[in-house]
This record gives C-alpha cells, structure tokens and sequence, in this order.
C-alpha cells in the first residue's frame, strides 16, 4: 500500500512538472505574441465594448486550474495515458514550430488590422479548387486558412499559444468521456470516426487510448488529411477520408462511435443542421458520440466576455450564432441524446447516444 501510494504520489509530480513547464512555454510565448501585436483594436474604431462584465480573474484561473486537475484525475482512473510532452524530439519540433509562428505573425497582424478574413478565398479560385463558401475563412486570421501545408503544421501551436497552453488537456476531457463510455467493451469491435479530424492530433489521443480499435478521420482539408496520415501512420487500421462533414462519404449506420471536436463553432446554423443529420445517419443504434465545443454563453459567466470578444479579435464569423446554439435540441432532432455535459476551462464536452432503434 506504501509503495503504490509513493508511485502515484511520483506520478503526480510527473504530471505537475511537465504540465507546469509547457503551461509556462506556451503562455510566454502568449503574452510576448501580444506584446508585438499590440490592441486588436484598429486605429479610429470604437473600442470594444462587450455586453458582459469582466469575469474574476481568480475564478477563471481556478477553472483553468480545474482543467488540469480533471485531466489528472481522469490518468489516474486509467481512462487515457499520460502525456509525454518532454521529450527530447518534441522539444526540438516545438522550439521550430515556436519560430514558425512568431515568422507568421506579421502576416496574421496584418489581417487583423484590416479585417481581412477571406484572403484565402482568391487563392482557392487561382487554384481551380472548389470548397463551401463558408469554408473558404483565413479562421484566426491565419495564413492558409484550413487549406496549405504550412497551417497544418502550424496549427497546434497556434491553439496552443491561443489557449495558454491548455488546449491538449481541454481534448483529453473528451477522450474521457469516450473511454466511459467504452468501458467494458472490446475496443477492436468499435469502429470509430473522427468528424473534422483535422491533422489528426486528437485522433492520435484517441489511438494512444485505444490502439486496437478500427477508426476513420474526416476532414475537408487535404493538406490538414496529408499531415493527419502521416500522424497516425503507426495504426494502419486507421483510414483518413477528405470530405466534408455535412456530405460524409460513409454507408449508414457504420460506426459504433464518434467524436467531433472545435468543428460546430465554424460553421453556419444551416450547415450545421445538415452536419448533425450526417452524424446521426453513420451512427449505428446506441452508438456513442462525443462533441467537444467552446463554451457557450452562460455556461461559465466568468469567460461571458471572452466568448463576444472571440469572433471580433480572431475572425470567427458563425460563432455569435453558436453560442446561442440550443446543442442539444440540435442533435435531439436526429436522435442523438444527450447522457452527459461536463465543462473543460474554454471547453464543453457533451456525450450523446443515438437512439435504440
């Protein structure tokens, strides 16, 4: 009893350090980011004026500081693996990722400063390439859009530095939501798909959790899909698909299980309609899927302020539509309800079932 309770008192040290330093290296890199960019606000405007009061700063740290507590907690109940963020090779990867960024950064002032958020959409037309409109956004101002090389590398540390360091643990609340409800339940027997799976850094999370379950990732984006196969190419049995959500190219009912994270915000309240209907239709009854969003308003009155400065600094145009979003109701409609809601910092986890036939 002695030795597992200083094993478990060892492996919380672990954990604390190695979050602490990457907290510590992404929230620097946060502040010195604002430090060169200066107000988001363009010269001549009216300031910003947010409807909702400043949260508690006290509060908010002690969500963010939940976070990590969850996220440990959950390691401890051998729902996911513990992260391995220090390693040599990913420290030598961040520090060139690091200066990829701050490279960009001028480039993403720049749209800012003139709200620019759809340059990307005459790149797409010289290119011959055909997209929805919708997703045709430099989303965060950023270089590419969704749609080169460069933002698929780019990616992690830009959200990274965006959420000081948090976004990898808000993803894990996620995984353990679906580990719940996995459990007892042989993984080679669930199919899973990863809806917007991007360049595949979650549904890494997924595979390290789960490295015998079947599974497919979704996404839009080709350059985002190449970086994704590349990722996850120690599973072979795991198949990424470019497409579009809202027109998923898979047979009915095929999967046992879901996940679709930081997708809904970014889309329009039609498409996202036609998203769920496509969730819920690849769905076998009593399948599990689990939707990580941001929060919503009300969720966390503290962060209230953050979510209507959020689309105005950072260009994302649907998402004043979705925070007043009923999530529920939407995904009630195709048959998918709800089990269980739990609040991540900036996240929300809610964990649907889809109705027994």
């Amino acid at each position: 009893m002695a030795l597992m309770s200083l094993m478990r008192d060892l492996s919380r040290a672990r954990y604390a350090a190695a979050q602490s330093a990457r907290v510590a290296w992404y929230m620097g890199q946060y502040f010195l980011a604002r430090r060169i960019s200066g107000p988001f606000d363009r010269p001549g405007e009216p300031k910003f004026q947010p409807r909702a009061p400043a949260g508690d700063p006290q509060r908010i740290r002690a969500a963010f500081l939940a976070l990590f507590a969850k996220d440990r907690a959950n390691i401890e109940a051998g729902l996911y693996p513990a992260p391995h963020d220090l390693k040599l090779d990913r420290a030598l990867e961040a520090l060139t990722h690091s200066a990829n960024f701050f490279r960009d950064l001028p480039r993403v002032d720049q749209r800012r400063l003139h709200r620019n958020g759809v340059e990307v959409r005459a790149a797409a037309r010289e290119a011959g390439e055909r997209y929805p409109t919708y997703y045709l956004q430099n989303f965060h101002y950023q270089t590419g859009g969704w749609l080169s090389d460069e933002s698929a590398k780019l990616y992690d540390t830009q959200v990274e530095i965006l959420f000081g360091g948090a976004a990898d643990a808000m993803r894990r609340i996620a995984l353990g939501s679906l580990a719940r409800a996995m459990r007892g339940t042989d993984q080679r027997r669930v199919k899973l798909i990863d809806f917007a799976c991007g360049n595949g850094r979650f549904l890494e999370q997924i595979m390290h959790a789960f490295p015998r379950m079947p599974a497919a990732g979704l996404d839009l984006s080709p350059a985002y899909c190449a970086k994704a196969r590349k990722r996850l190419a120690s599973w072979p049995q795991v198949e990424i698909v470019t497409g579009a959500v809202e027109q998923t190219p898979f047979e009915d009912a095929r999967f046992e299980a879901a996940t679709c994270v930081y997708l809904l915000h970014e889309l329009p309240p039609r498409v996202r309609r036609e998203a769920a209907r496509e969730i819920a239709r690849v769905l076998k009854p009593g399948a599990v899927f689990v939707l990580a969003d941001s929060v919503q308003t009300g969720d966390a009155p503290d962060l209230d302020r953050m979510l209507e400065y959020f689309p105005v600094g950072f260009h994302e145009p649907y998402y004043g539509s979705y925070v007043e979003e009923d999530i529920e109701a939407l995904f009630g409609e195709v048959g998918l309800m709800l089990e269980e809601t739990e609040l991540a910092f900036l996240t929300k986890v809610m964990r649907f079932r889809k109705r027994p036939s």
